[in-house]
């Protein structure tokens, strides 16, 4: 690109004679400034860990759960299903792990993922609830649970499994990559 004009079609059209006319009038050429540089990374906190916008309320997460199963049943891949909520700290560790550079190999060799936003089910005041209950799944008492799902559409992992991640912030980092990495139906 030269002057905000790309060369190719008008843009190499508009250069070339923009070149012509500043030649022919002896018209120094102007010499474009730098960008300004991009404002400094800033290194994540520890809090960053507990900070997500992986669960959109808005989304309508049952017609998402419809894509994803007919993905993994073409790709013979596992569903993994988070339920959970981005006020949430255990959910955001959670979301936050699989999103790491460490994670994200394995978990999308393995996995596709799907983010349900749950509300606040354990104030009555819940959402996406019925996707629980389509895998057995009664109630959500904390969050987030963890639903692994087969190619088939058929709950891998126990209930009483789906709901022990209400802890995803303190469990150890190398054992919940193993268990994504190792899983093994209940």
């Amino acid at each position: 690109r030269w002057g905000g004009l790309d060369r190719s079609g008008e843009g190499r059209l508009m250069h070339d004679l923009l070149f012509a006319l500043a030649v022919s009038t002896s018209a120094p050429l102007a010499v474009p400034t730098p960008a300004p540089a991009p404002p400094p990374v800033r290194e994540a906190s520890p809090e960053d860990r507990y900070s997500t916008i992986a669960f959109d309320p808005t989304e309508d997460a049952a017609s998402r759960l419809e894509v994803k199963l007919k993905g993994v049943a073409i790709s013979g891949k596992k569903l993994l299903i988070i339920m959970g909520a981005n006020w949430c700290h255990d959910s955001a560790a959670l979301a936050n792990m699989l999103d790491s550079g460490r994670f994200v190999g394995m978990i999308t060799q393995n996995y596709e993922v799907l983010f349900v936003d749950v509300g606040t089910p354990q104030t009555g005041r819940g959402r996406n609830l019925e996707i629980a209950r389509r895998f057995g799944v009664k109630k959500i008492k904390g969050t987030p649970t963890v639903l692994v799902v087969s190619p088939k559409g058929k709950l891998l992992n126990s209930k009483k499994d789906a709901a022990s991640w209400r802890n995803a912030a303190s469990r150890d980092e190398d054992a919940v990559y193993r268990y994504f990495a190792e899983f093994t139906p209940a």
